[in-house]
């Protein structure tokens, strides 16, 4: 074997599996495409220690911490091409025992203009993430079907002025008696673009003409596998489309494993790096421990 583990995806769940394996004296190759999900964040929300830190100053920090690990080797390289078998993987002709998916999520935002340039800072998809920088600030939420109401009264807990951008006729007798209890206002207009002042959402723009001045926009993003191996693998995915892992971050693949957003229902930093030591600690065991 070439390696012990490959490591696709040089993530927070990437890399923190890697500095588990290595300090198990595990050799361990990890391929990353320098594409993090969170890159275009201005900071990560939430972690502890790192409250603040920008996503890419905290991967390059994880790297550095690698490079004193002689077990681990880090390669710039996406992978194209992985088998798994009974007697291991092999990733673009790289031979292993194991395999860790790390490759994260895409987050598929609506198509309106505006969107991507203020996404990951006044456009966000997580308010536990962005809530507080814009705490007390009117704010608004953009999202259809049953996860439109959930969302609207979440966000409440940041500010007190919140409105919810959906068709009322969609929403349930019960969302709406919900809607009205926490006091978030219903704007069934269509949406049609957003304006923004300085790199901040300044108002969302409606078909009508009309617009609403908010500072904040909260938008639902469904997650989808940024790489094809999870389908070129085979591997079970649950409702929501992340890989289905049990145990230890074990997939339904004998010697695949998944960490990070591409296996869990709320992506996170925080809950990303904690999954990657999971399945590093896994997968130790299964290279060391005879079943």
């Amino acid at each position: 074997m070439d390696f012990e583990v490959v490591i696709i995806g040089g993530g927070a769940a990437g890399l923190s599996a890697a500095l588990v394996l290595g300090r198990a004296r595990r050799r361990t190759l990890v391929l990353d495409d320098g594409e993090p999900s969170n890159a275009p964040a201005h900071a990560i929300g939430g972690l502890i220690g790192q409250d603040g830190t920008s996503p890419l100053a905290f991967l390059a920090a994880g790297r550095e911490q690698l490079a004193g690990l002689p077990s681990v080797e880090l390669r710039d390289a996406t992978a194209s091409a992985v088998e798994a078998g009974p007697d291991g993987v092999e990733v673009d002709g790289v031979r292993a025992q194991a395999l860790l998916l790390a490759t994260g999520m895409h987050y598929r935002r609506p198509d309106l203009p505006g969107v991507d340039e203020l996404w990951g800072d006044t456009v966000f998809h997580c308010p536990f993430c962005h809530g507080w920088e814009l705490r007390d600030q009117p704010l608004a939420v953009l999202a259809d079907g049953p996860h439109a109401a959930v969302m609207g009264q979440l966000l409440r807990g940041w500010s007190d002025d919140v409105v919810l951008l959906t068709d009322p006729t969609e929403l349930e007798p019960a969302a709406r008696e919900a809607l009205a209890a926490a006091g978030v206002a219903v704007d069934g207009r269509t949406v049609s673009g957003l304006r923004q002042r300085d790199g901040r959402l300044e108002a969302v723009l409606f078909a009508d003409g009309g617009e609403l001045p908010r500072a904040g926009l909260l938008i639902r993003a469904p997650l989808e596998p940024r790489s094809s191996l999870v389908d070129d693998l085979g591997l079970e995915r649950t409702e929501a489309g992340t890989v289905a892992v049990h145990g230890w971050g074990q997939t339904s693949v004998p010697r695949v494993w998944a960490a990070g957003d591409i296996a869990e229902p709320a992506p996170s930093v925080a809950v990303a790096i904690a999954a990657g030591s999971r399945a590093a600690g896994g997968i130790t065991h299964e290279l060391l421990v005879a079943s």
